[in-house]
């Protein structure tokens, strides 16, 4: 039997590199993996690996199409992270059109399944009426997450995925929280969200938002993305979350590490949470660089949200690793 031609977009991105290496360990010769390298992206932990690499931006068309040509199934692993408002031309970009060159180019190709990688925080957020606590598949987006520039592309990349579907692309999103732990591979790309729990741990930050969020460890993640490939529904998302976690707990399961130096957080709410934000709106448009902290994002930071993976255990047949085990691997 010929091994099934595969697309992944965004392998040499910290899940992206961990979908690569669950493909092969489960698959091995039973795959053919194409990945997509950007110029100027570091493919160095990719040498000596069976896969082929093509030179491809997401917001090249005819790249992306080139790049899709003859694959059964794409991974579409690609997109930016970034919460300050100097950014939003850039996420939409990146993740609404690169998501949409993708869905065309999958439609035009005759591929049968995307797989498309998402968010939670594409997922709406539960309002008091409803009762409900946790927001699950269903949930829908509400306008005030459009001032989170990122929020918004990554609702906006999954309504391109939604047209695509519309159009007879067989489509599935998965959406994780957090990821964070560290994969395979000794070379393979980081996270910052795994830089910002080492400072935790080290003592380095102090400071602790109100609220809390989902977690997952990137290995469940990858795995996530290959059962979706293989037993999740068409036009479905599924959220990958392993546990809701606040954010003084998170705090507390580090402090608990052996050898951690993490100190007792202050607690940043109202005025402080906004300075805070500010600064980190300032030190993205002086620096350059995309910042995790800005206004929006500590509003987020400071409600107690909450996802349900029930979906993703009951139709992807997935299990979820226990959270202390994925803090340490970042001490390893």
């Amino acid at each position: 039997m010929s091994p099934i031609p595969i697309l992944i977009t965004g392998a040499t991105g910290y899940l992206g590199a961990q979908l690569v290496f669950g493909l092969l360990r489960k698959f091995g010769d039973g795959v053919a993996c194409r990945v997509t390298v950007r110029a100027g992206s570091d493919a160095g932990f990719l040498k000596g690996l069976p896969v082929e690499i093509v030179m491809a931006d997401m917001l090249d068309p005819h790249a992306v199409a080139e790049a899709v040509q003859g694959a059964e199934a794409v991974f579409h692993c690609a997109g930016l992270i970034a919460y300050t408002s100097n950014y939003r031309d850039r996420l939409y970009e990146t993740n609404v059109l690169g998501t949409r060159n993708v869905v065309d180019a999958c439609l035009a190709g005759g591929v049968r399944r995307l797989v498309a990688t998402s968010s939670i925080a594409a997922v709406g957020m539960p309002g008091h009426l409803d009762g409900s606590r946790a927001s699950n598949e269903s949930s829908a987006f509400s306008e005030w997450q459009r001032r989170n520039p990122y929020m918004e592309s990554k609702h906006l990349a999954e309504l391109e995925c939604r047209r695509g579907a519309a159009e007879g692309l067989d489509v599935v999103m998965v959406n994780p929280g957090v990821v964070v732990g560290k994969g395979e591979g000794k070379d393979a790309p980081g996270s910052s969200s795994n830089e910002v729990l080492r400072m935790i741990y080290r003592g380095a930050l102090p400071f602790c938002p109100d609220g809390g969020t989902g977690f997952v460890d990137v290995r469940d993640v990858a795995e996530a993305l290959i059962a979706a490939w293989e037993h999740g529904h068409a036009g479905e998302r599924y959220i990958i979350v392993g546990e809701n976690i606040s954010f003084r707990d998170l705090f507390a399961r580090i402090a608990a590490l052996p050898g951690s130096s993490a100190k007792r957080p202050v607690m940043v709410s109202g005025a402080l949470a906004t300075a805070a934000g500010i600064g980190g709106e300032l030190w993205s448009w002086l620096s350059g660089r995309p910042s995790f902290i800005s206004i929006e994002s500590m509003r987020q930071a400071s409600r107690q949200a909450e996802y349900s993976n029930r979906r993703s255990v009951q139709e992807l047949g997935i299990g979820y690793r226990p959270f202390e085990e994925t803090l340490k691997t970042l001490i390893s």
